[in-house]
């Protein structure tokens, strides 16, 4: 069986993804077959495996880092969220039915369980380690008994847990401490230690901060990464750090010919696979922004509609803000828009929906000659074909079933004059058809932009995810961190105080894993106070294995 790491994070977005991409990318240079997973996911941004399943787009990227296939084992529950309060559930690559929040921690998730444990397991069985990511925080203690992502899954694989921290955010130093005292004593005795993102400055400003929480934890620091600009790299949900983050963070590649090429993107809500920009973000002179104004469309010489999990949703919003009448006059003078699955339903005749929002028959802005009904079966499909001479490979995620009735043929959907529709994700990141859609883009918006005849979006990925290498090489003890990977945490790690709430019936005052009269733990306070731990010191921990003998249910939510 091979060893393996949980990434854990002080709170979402504290970098868990990148850090999982890092050190899959470290380990495979060094020559260790690695595999990344992460159990549970919740993001619209989604990817479909070779044999056609579903997972998150951050596993895909994860993949990519480690250099291997992605696979459903990978991310075996995915949660699309279709509103505040339900999301569609993908399990194993495929949907299995809507479930409110309520619903999915109230038992169905719980079940899950032996379905991930049986993934990782495989995982285990084929690659030399495996870094699993966490979710959100692992100190969600209303969450906790449920749990199958963050020390659910830990404590089933007996993994070492690394707690990120952004301590860009402030308040780092807190965040971990806080972190680790909020669990159990068997939950404390994987986490292992910490490591810094994002920092800004000299680290040696921070080193006796380090030390102080050495003291008070007993656990070590395993690196302190330095803020990085301009990663593009997905990452769930999160806007800023897809390759359009690039653009902003980082000096813009001046353009190839004499004109930039404004990009808008309609910020539509529910928005999903919006990654689909990365790839026209990446070309020299092409300015990407995100926007939620019609009068932000009139500079813009290509409107990009993505892709979206509400279609009906998005029609009301672009007509509510006045961006649907804003996408009429711009089709009308021959200036480009792009609709995109969700977006590309948006731009036709009509939507027939009984199955996403059951709004049944709805007027689409009737810029394509497309009709499209709502199926209760998921598409899921690597299509490749040709588009404007050029070879194109994409990806399709999508309930609508598009009849198309007219126009030319584009990428299984159709264009009429300057307004363009596919059901195809990712389709722009096949260089020679982006340059040859670019080129016509410019043509019809009256722009002397010229595409850059080198740009490779795979290269630049490729460096990309080398970037995330060099972090985790040259700013975390990697020496250390593989020895994590191979043989656990360390043994003796002291519990921190207060540790998990006591579960409903427990008698006031007493914690799971103690027994009774035992000191609850160390008294937090400052190195130089009370309540100063001896570094590895031992406190009260119990071993025990978690159970993953759990039934999944087969009907679908």
């Amino acid at each position: 069986m091979s060893g393996g790491l949980l990434v854990a994070g002080t709170t979402s977005d504290a970098g868990k993804s990148v850090v999982t991409a890092g050190i899959c990318r470290w380990l495979v240079r060094r020559g260790v077959k690695v595999a990344p997973f992460k159990a549970q996911n919740m993001s619209l941004n989604s990817f479909v495996t070779r044999e056609g399943a579903e997972i998150g787009r951050a596993q895909a990227m994860q993949a990519q880092a480690a250099r291997v296939e992605p696979s459903a084992l990978m991310n075996p529950v995915l949660l699309k969220p279709g509103g505040d309060r339900s999301s569609q559930v993908v399990l194993m690559g495929r949907p299995v039915g809507e479930m409110s929040a309520r619903g999915y921690h109230g038992g169905r998730q719980e079940a899950l369980l032996g379905t991930v444990v049986d993934c990782l397991e495989q995982l285990r069985t084929t690659y030399d380690a495996v870094i699993c990511e966490g979710a959100g925080s692992p100190a969600e203690i209303n969450l906790r008994r449920t749990d199958i992502v963050n020390m659910g899954i830990a404590r089933a694989a007996r993994f070492p847990v690394l707690v990120v921290g952004d301590i860009d955010r402030g308040g780092v130093f807190a965040s971990f401490f806080g972190t680790t005292a909020l669990l159990s004593p068997e939950d404390q005795s994987l986490i292992a230690g910490y490591l810094v993102n994002k920092f800004r400055g000299d680290v040696s400003l921070l080193e006796p901060g380090l030390d102080m929480l050495l003291g008070l934890t007993g656990r070590r620091t395993y690196g302190v990464l330095p803020y990085a600009h301009g990663l593009g790299i997905d990452e769930e949900d999160g806007l800023r750090v897809s390759m359009r983050g690039t653009v902003r963070e980082s000096v813009v590649a001046p353009p190839h010919g004499e004109d930039v090429l404004r990009v808008a993107v309609c910020a539509v809500p529910l928005m999903s696979n919006f990654t689909d920009v990365d790839a026209l973000a990446a070309e020299p002179g092409v300015v990407v922004r995100f926007v939620d104004r019609a009068e932000e469309l009139v500079d813009a010489d290509l409107v990009i509609v993505p892709g979206t999990r509400g279609t009906v949703k998005a029609l009301a919003w672009l007509r509510e803000r006045g961006l649907a009448d804003a996408l009429l006059r711009r089709a009308a003078e021959g200036r480009p828009v792009l609709g995109i699955c969700g977006g590309f339903q948006v731009l036709g005749e009509r939507v027939e929906d009984d199955v996403e929002s059951r709004a049944g028959l709805v007027e689409g802005l009737g810029l394509l000659p497309v009709r499209v009904r709502f199926g209760r079966e998921k598409v899921l499909a690597r299509p490749v074909g040709t588009a404007l001479g050029e070879p194109v490979e994409g990806y399709e995620i999508h309930h609508g079933v598009a009849e198309v009735s007219g126009g030319e043929p584009f990428l299984d959907g159709c264009r009429v004059g300057s307004v363009w529709g596919t059901h195809w994700h990712g389709s722009l990141e096949s260089d020679a058809f982006r340059r040859a859609f670019l080129t016509e883009v410019a043509r019809a918006a009256g722009r002397r932009f010229t595409a850059a005849p080198d740009t490779s979006f795979g290269a630049l990925r490729e460096e990309q995810l080398d970037r995330l290498g060099d972090l985790i090489e040259e700013h975390a003890d990697t020496d250390a961190l593989w020895r994590l990977i191979e043989t656990g945490a360390p043994e003796g790690l002291p519990f921190l105080a207060p540790g998990a709430p006591p579960a409903p019936g427990l008698a006031q005052g007493k914690q799971p894993g103690l027994a009774q009269g035992t000191q609850p733990g160390l008294a937090p306070g400052t190195p130089e106070g009370p309540g100063r731990p001896a570094p590895g010191g031992q406190g009260p921990v119990a071993a025990g294995r978690e159970s993953a003998d759990v039934t999944v249910t087969e009907e679908a939510p």
